[in-house]
This record gives structure tokens, sequence and C-alpha cells, in this order.
């Protein structure tokens, strides 16, 4: 457990206390009485309530959507049932960079609506709204379907027979056992909304900022490390609380896991009722989770002779200073060095939180491990160049700063795939083993590896897929000639031009190609029991 607390100290509380203290501290005086003087600000509440608002909407709109999916994938059995999950599951492992591509190309100015019957909504609160759900649709699909296909049916049937209409079945009997799955799923939906900074930054333009995209306004273009630090704080303590909330509700989610029967339950679909469900679900993904990536294929496809691809090989001097495929390259560098991080952090972790003897202080850095998915990734990104400066962690020049960043983001999902496969290996395997010589290196070896190797092999696609598209600290620490694709792509849309947006369309195209591959492999090695994601 050394390792894993010692790397979340070095590289993740140390930047991020380093860039607040920077901000909160001038002449070696603490300036606390800052926080109410940028709190107070007319603009400063406006950011903390739009960021509020805008996530409680969005996390209702996507349990709203979400919800009958869950269903389906956990009671129906129906051909192409795989591809259909690996598709849902496409979004949620986009770069957010890509998402917000993805839905400019769809309702942006010059987009499919604008063209078809001159619809934008590139400018209200309604593109950000959708391109939420079309991010998080697979954390309810998944976190709720995964409990709900675990539920014995005969006991809603029981209800039934005994006079119970279906509504008061499902009220009184499923409901009650899915509580804890939904209130997770809509804590998680809550914080990665509540900190979205790619999807904000590209859709909201000028009037729509939340506490990240603002935080990274504050940092990089105003200069001002005080309402930085601030925004930072504020953020720190809501993620924290949601945390705390989302660890309770896994913990009763487990806790009813153990009193149901989690036999497979999913039959072919029967009656209308049940037919028409799984069409207005295959509606709803067709519309709004492919009808955006195949409008961002077609706008990549618009240059003659795949004119945009061609124009990636070629640098021109003022946005990179090298060729913009070149960072597709270093991205998939970057990403294999920092999915070996987060593996060999994540897996220890998990090794060490699934001992039958973890106290509550083990679970508390349970909790801990999801910081880096909430806490502000541009204030860790910046953290990194203000702590990082000095022998012997002078990293500021070193290439393998960015790996590092990005291992924060994959190592909780590491923890999270890897975690429950580990909590149900057999401890008496383990004990027999040692019983007869084996040392600890061997038992883990010959016993707890076979038997969570297609775990691992899952939790290193997602922290590749993670790691690749990672753009709030990477935009700070990526250098000049070795940008990463979502670095690459933002870079494209803030230039005026069409060849620009052309560039910017195909490198998201790319992006999205390499994560959906990976992630297809995935579905092929997951199980049922195969982690949370």
């Amino acid at each position: 457990m050394a390792l894993p607390v010692a790397f979340f100290a070095l590289f993740f509380a140390w930047p991020v206390a380093a860039i607040t203290a920077r901000g909160l501290k001038a002449d070696g005086t603490w300036h606390l009485g800052r926080l109410a003087e940028v709190l107070d600000r007319s603009d400063i509440r406006h950011v903390l309530w739009f960021t509020t608002w805008q996530a409680l909407a969005s996390t209702a709109l996507t349990l709203l959507i979400a919800l009958p999916a869950a269903w389906v994938f956990a009671r129906l059995e129906f051909p192409g049932k795989q591809v259909l999950r690996a598709v849902v599951t496409v979004p949620f492992v986009l770069p957010t960079v890509v998402v917000g591509t993805a839905f400019l190309a769809l309702v942006g100015h010059g987009g499919l609506l604008d063209e078809l019957w001159g619809v934008r909504l590139d400018t209200t609160v309604w593109a950000i709204l959708l391109a939420h759900v079309f991010f998080n649709y697979a954390v309810v699909v998944r976190t709720v379907g995964g409990l709900w296909g675990q539920l014995d049916p005969r006991q809603e049937e029981a209800a039934r027979m005994l006079g119970a209409s279906p509504l008061r079945a499902w009220r009184q009997v499923t409901l009650p056992a899915l509580a804890p799955a939904v209130a997770a799923a809509a804590l998680m939906v809550f914080l990665f909304t509540f900190t979205s900074f790619g999807v904000v930054q590209i859709l909201g333009g000028p009037t729509f900022s939340t506490l990240e995209v603002e935080i990274y306004r504050q940092t990089s273009e105003v200069f001002d490390l005080t309402t930085a630090a601030v925004l930072t704080l504020v953020q720190f303590a809501a993620v924290g609380a949601i945390l705390a909330v989302h660890a309770w509700t896994v913990r009763r989610r487990e806790t009813a896991l153990r009193l149901v029967d989690a036999s497979g339950t999913a039959r072919p679909p029967r009656g209308a009722g049940q037919w028409a469900l799984l069409g207005g679900v295959l509606a709803t993904v067709a519309v709004l989770l492919v009808l955006p990536l195949g409008v961002l294929v077609r706008r990549s496809l618009d240059a003659p002779g795949l004119g945009y691809y061609r124009a990636l090989a070629d640098a021109d001097g003022g946005t990179f200073l090298v060729a913009p495929l070149h960072a597709v390259w270093t991205s998939l560098e970057y990403a294999v060095a920092a999915t070996g991080i987060a593996l060999v952090v994540g897996a220890l972790a998990a090794a060490a939180l699934a001992r039958r003897d973890a106290g509550r202080l083990m679970r508390g850095f349970d909790a801990l491990l999801m910081l880096p998915l909430g806490v502000s990734a541009v204030t860790v990104g910046f953290g990194f160049l203000i702590a990082l400066d000095e022998p012997p962690l002078d990293l500021r020049q070193s290439w393998f700063l960015v790996p590092l960043a990005q291992a924060l983001v994959g190592a909780p999902f590491v923890v999270r795939t890897m975690l429950p496969v580990l909590r149900a290996v057999d401890t008496r395997l383990r004990e027999a083993a040692a019983v007869l010589g084996a040392s600890p290196w061997r038992v883990w070896r010959e016993v707890d590896l076979p038997l969570v190797r297609r775990a691992l092999l899952i939790a290193a696609g997602f922290a590749f897929a993670v790691s690749l598209g990672e753009f709030g600290a990477t935009v700070f620490i990526a250098r000049p000639d070795n940008p990463t694709l979502p670095v690459a792509v933002a870079r494209l849309l803030s230039r005026p031009g069409e060849l620009n947006y052309g560039q910017a369309m195909a490198l998201s195209t790319i992006l999205m190609v390499v994560c959906a591959a990976a992630l297809l492999l995935l579905e092929r090695l997951r199980t049922d029991r195969t982690g949370e994601f």
C-alpha cells in the first residue's frame, strides 16, 4: 500500500496543495479573507449557480433517458446485445473534447441541424445538457442495469400474484432494491457534470462557464491565481462531499447484492410493450449516441479526397511545431506509459483494499482514490508546473510528466475494475498455498493472477482509453512539439478557418476510432462479474 499512497501524495496532493497555497499566500502570509472576497463577486456566484444547476439538470435528464435502457440490458436477451452494449459505452471513454466537437458538428454553426432546419443549439444550455447525457448514458446503464439483472424477478411476480398492480409491485419491491444503484449512478453523473470542462469549454462559449472552465480561464487567461485557488477549494469540498455519499451508497449496494438471487434473468422480448421499449431504446441510442459521432465522421470527410486527413501530415508553423498527425503517435506513447503506471498503482491499491482485515482507514483511502476524477484537472496540471520544478523532482522538461498526470485519472478505473474481482477470490485458496510453503509472490502469481487476469486486461483497456483522452491537466503540461490528440483538437478549434475546423474533426474521428476499438476489445473480454465499469 506504500507505493499507491506515495504516488497519490506526491503527484496529486502535493501539486494541488502547492498551486492552492500559491494563490492564497502572498509575501509569506496567508490571506484567507480572499475566500469571502472571491465568493462575494457576482460573476463567481453566477458560475457556481450554473455549475450546480446544469449538473442537477444533466443528472435528472440522464436518469430519465437511460433507466429504460438499464432495464432492457438487464431483462431482455436479443441479437446484437453485446455490440449494442459496446456502442452505449463508447461515449463514456471518449475524450470530452471529442464529445464537444461531435455536438458542435451536430448543433453548431453550419452543423447538421443548421443545414437541415436552420436550428442551432450551440448558444443555449441545451447543447451542454445533451452532450452530458451522451457522455454519461453508459454510467446509468451499467451501474443500474448490472444490479437490476441480479435481482430475482420472481419477487415482483409474487407481488403481482397477490394483487398488486405492475406499478405498485415495481415501486414497492424492485425500486427499494434498486435505490442504492440509482443513487450511486446519479452521484457519479453529477460528479462528472459538476466538474465538466471540455464539453462546456467548446459548447458554452463566453456565456456559460463551470467551475472547471472558470479555473482554467482564471489561471491561463486572467492569471488570477487567487480566484483559481478559491474555486479549487470550493470544488474540492463539493467533490469530497459527493464521494463520501457515493461511498455510502456503494456499501448499501454491496449489502443488497448479497441478499438477492444473482442468476441470469434475461429473456427474449415478450409482448408488444417489451418490443416497443426495446425499439425505443434502440431509437434513442441511434439519435442521441450514434448520430453525433456519425456527423463528426461526415464533417471530417467534407474535403475532397480525404483532404482534411492529408492536411494533418503538414505542419503550418503556427498552431503546431510539428504536423498534427504527430499527435497520434505521441498520444499512443503517452497512453501506454500511463497505462503501465496506472496498472501498477491501481492493482496494488486494489489488492490492499480487498484484504478482509481492511479497516475504516483503508475504506477512507478507497474514497480518496476517486478524488482525481473530480478535483480540477486544470489545477493538477498547473500544480505540476509549480510543484515539480526543483531537484530531485524537476520534471517540467521531462516527457514523463504527461503520463504521470494521465495515470492519476486511469488509476481509479483500475481500482474500481479490479477491486470487486479481488474481493471475490476465496481466501482459503491463498491460505492453502501459503500452508504448502508458497511465498506471497508465488501465491499472487499462481492463485490470484489466473483468477483476475481478465479483469486486469479490462482495467488496462480502460486506463488506456481514459489516458488517451485526458485533457484538463495535459493542456498545461504537454510540450508544443509533443501535443496530445485532445490538445491538438482544442488548438485547431481555437483558430478560425475551414481547414482548421476540418482537421479538428479528422483528429477527433481518429481518436474516437482508437477508443472505440479498445472498448470493443474489452467487451469481448468482459464477464458480468468483472468490475464496476
